[in-house]
């Protein structure tokens, strides 16, 4: 690529040179990066300790039993009704492509195993 396209070049024209030198590019630079850096809870995220919660509540305080299924199945709906659904006319077409597509291979490799049944008892037989 070339430094235009990637936007990584020194002579930039728009003079974000201080905000391309500020993000690391590599792991090692990401994390000598993070070492102090705090997040917007006023906790500072280590490894291997726990990740603050972002409303400032835990995940096991959230109500009962009924309550956590209810809101779950409540975002499941939700979620199902956000999938594009096929119509009837396009599942009868796919079906119909697969199973032209199986028989097929079956076809296939029907014949070959016929054909190599066959050079095999010529060779050895």
């Amino acid at each position: 690529m070339s430094e235009e396209r990637s936007g990584r070049g020194a002579n930039r024209p728009d003079g974000d040179d201080a905000r391309a030198d500020a993000r690391p590019t590599t792991a090692a630079g990401r994390r000598r990066r993070g070492a102090g850096d705090e997040s917007g809870t006023g906790s500072v995220a280590t490894k291997g300790g726990a990740t603050p919660a972002r409303d400032g509540r835990s995940t096991g305080s959230e109500g009962s039993v009924v309550a956590r299924l209810r809101r779950f199945l409540r975002e499941v709906v939700a979620e199902l009704r956000k999938v594009h659904w096929p119509t009837r006319r396009q599942i009868v077409v796919y079906t119909a492509v697969v199973l032209v597509f199986v028989a097929f291979m079956v076809t296939l490799v029907g014949l070959l195993d016929v054909g190599f049944q066959k050079l095999t008892f010529t060779l050895f037989g």
